[in-house]
């Protein structure tokens, strides 16, 4: 029997000083998903940005149509950012990635889909991309940014075993309904969040797969990883082993 089409699969993209990026990530999922006749939405969920992110998200509104295109402000970290983008999500299956064109997106549905496939043969409730397993992959990084990612999740698997190789990533496939009641679960922001998602599936028993994919760093653009932002990391970490 063959497999059935995901539904209507819905794209979480929050975003922060992504002009540049934003029409070439939305174009690039539009004609994968139109390619592989697989009805969609994209969810823009901005953080305030000060650079006219905003502004491009409501000409590409106009361009792709209501129905594909929803835009939505909210002041917050990328966790809350995704769980206000979930109330506009109609989709069977929920896909969060990057905006700043770091995930290929053409790994989302091909042809021969990488990622859903992955779904259909374990019937996963969670498919992530992981960049150490397998041929996965960073690059663009300088040796600090490595050093930073590897040492977070060497720290996240010796406190943890998550069964999963890579906890920080935020390029993943949800059923809706899972993706719900994780978002229940978790108390953690920013960078934290993708990791509590994954403990606090395998807490509720969820199946993950993972699927090797190559990270590019962004072409525009700066990332907000600082300071701040590895503090809270490791806040975060000492507190689900305190708590899982």
């Amino acid at each position: 029997m063959a497999a059935r089409g995901p539904g209507r699969v819905s794209v979480l993209l929050p975003t922060y000083n992504e002009r540049d990026n934003l029409p070439l990530v939305v174009w690039l999922l539009a004609r994968t998903f139109s390619d592989s006749g697989i009805d969609f939405e994209i969810i823009i969920v901005d953080d305030g940005s000060p650079d006219g992110t905003q502004e491009v998200a409501q000409q590409l509104e106009k361009i792709y149509g209501s129905d594909k295109i929803v835009r939505q402000l909210f002041l917050c970290p990328s966790g809350t950012a995704y769980i206000h983008g979930m109330k506009y999500a109609t989709g069977n299956f929920i896909v969060i990635m990057d905006a700043d064109l770091s995930h290929h997106v053409r790994l989302l549905f091909l042809i021969k889909p990488i990622v859903y496939r992955k779904q259909q043969e374990g019937n996963f409730d969670i498919v992530s991309g992981t960049r150490y397993k397998g041929n996965g992959g960073v690059y663009g990084w300088d040796l600090k940014r490595k050093l930073i990612s590897r040492g977070a999740n060497f720290l996240t698997q010796v406190l943890l075993r998550p069964g999963a190789s890579d906890l920080t990533g935020s390029f993943r496939l949800y059923r809706k309904e899972v993706l719900q009641k994780l978002m229940e679960k978790c108390v953690s922001k920013g960078y934290v969040f993708q990791m509590e998602m994954i403990v606090r599936a395998r807490q509720l028993g969820f199946t993950v797969g993972e699927v090797p994919i190559s990270f590019v760093d962004r072409v525009y653009g700066e990332s907000k990883l600082g300071g701040n932002e590895i503090v809270s990391f490791l806040k975060g970490l000492l507190t689900l082993f305190a708590t899982t």
